[in-house]
């Protein structure tokens, strides 16, 4: 919509308005073209609104006085114009903005995370969020509700927030929910639903970094040689500490996947989490624990589930191997990593073997290693005594 400023001299009858009556007046308006419109004989039909501002100009000025008294209305008359045009670009003008102030929120994204439906952890992150927004402010949440203070308070009460199993949040799943309520505010800026956005001034909640856990060569050589009550899981893991592979990655990989020739054998995937497409050239000995080739679209390591009880099973297996490491499913990926690098493979390399699209994300494995390094030379003890 683009605003125009127009004028219009008066009848004789309306000239009394001026403080003069020998004086002709001209009323000052503003003219909002709102675009076209076909009509049902199939004309175009200009939109526009029309408002009037009760300022006048003095027709044909003669005298300095008069011609400072049209110069002040004039600029009276364009900052109104100005200020209406701002208006009408942020989203701000007539009664469409304030209803789409009604709009519910929690639908509003909802919608923005349908469209991130084939994103599967994208689309699960802002489902979590939905599912939150919900518990905390209820279901008939308007954009009208959403102002600073609100935003505040639901950080602090994803900060306080527990899972199903009563654990609270991780402050990555908190800062990650917290992220992506600000996108969304943010894109309904860029909607022009709202003016600003009230979570600018509010920080995102850090993610503190947790120490990975990974096993030695020694440790894993002791689980080769444990056995595992599920005989799956045993070879999924310990596929995954040769190969770096993601637990969705593995659970997902069929035979179709896997390429064997004389040189090698060869993965080819969508990584579950980034979508993207991965080659990734496995070992001997990985290719040892995928078993017998099947039909091409039957999976790799059938029988493979994520449950409670496989949970329960690989910390028992832990035990009976002598580890009392905190040790999930994840932490192959650590342990395929932490290997890599203390034995001499290149950060850029494992940065393409772990299918990272940063390279910064591969740097906290080579932290890993430097903290082993510094632990290393003070082993030697004091050659003084």
């Amino acid at each position: 919509m683009k605003v125009h400023l127009r004028q219009r001299k008066q009848t004789d009858k309306k000239s009394s308005k001026s403080n003069d009556t020998n004086k002709a007046n001209v009323s000052l308006y503003l003219e909002i073209y709102k675009g076209t419109a076909i009509t049902p004989e199939g004309k175009t039909k200009i939109l526009r609104d029309y408002e009037y501002l009760n300022l006048y100009l003095i027709d044909k000025p003669t005298s300095i006085a008069d011609k400072q008294i049209n110069k002040d209305t004039l600029a009276l008359a364009e900052k109104i114009k100005n200020k209406r045009q701002s208006e009408i670009d942020n989203g701000t003008y007539g009664f469409d903005s304030k209803q789409k102030k009604q709009t519910n929120f929690i639908d509003y994204i909802q919608s923005l995370s349908n469209k991130r439906y084939e994103s599967k952890g994208n689309f699960g992150n802002w489902e979590s969020l939905v599912k939150h927004l919900k518990k905390y402010a209820g279901l008939n949440l308007t954009f009208n509700d959403v102002n600073e203070k609100f935003c505040e308070d639901f950080r602090d009460y994803l900060n306080s927030a527990k899972t199903k199993s009563n654990q609270k949040l991780s402050s990555g799943s908190v800062s990650s929910y917290y992220t992506k309520f600000r996108v969304a505010l943010k894109q309904a800026v860029k909607e022009k639903i709202i003016l600003s956005n009230p979570s600018d001034d509010i920080s995102t909640p850090k993610v503190i970094e947790k120490q990975r856990e990974y096993l030695t060569l020694d440790e894993i050589k002791a689980l080769v040689k444990t056995e595992c009550r599920y005989e799956v899981l045993k070879r999924a893991f310990i596929f995954s500490c040769l190969t770096g592979l993601r637990w969705s990655d593995i659970n997902n990989l069929t035979w179709n996947d896997v390429e064997i020739t004389s040189d090698g054998c060869r993965i080819t995937f969508h990584q579950q989490k980034t979508k993207g497409l991965q080659y990734l050239d496995i070992s001997g000995q990985a290719k040892n624990y995928i078993g017998t080739q099947g039909n091409p679209f039957d999976r790799v390591f059938i029988g493979l589930k994520y449950s409670s009880y496989a949970n329960v099973e690989l910390t028992k297996w832990m035990l009976k191997a002598g580890i009392t490491k905190d040790i999930t499913f994840h932490c192959a990926r650590h342990t395929f990593a932490v290997l890599q690098l203390s034995l001499g493979t290149e950060i850029y390399t494992l940065s393409k073997l772990l299918g990272h699209s940063e390279i910064k994300t591969t740097q906290v494995y080579a932290n890993i290693i430097d903290a082993k390094k510094k632990e290393a030379v003070n082993k030697i003890p004091d050659i003084s005594l």
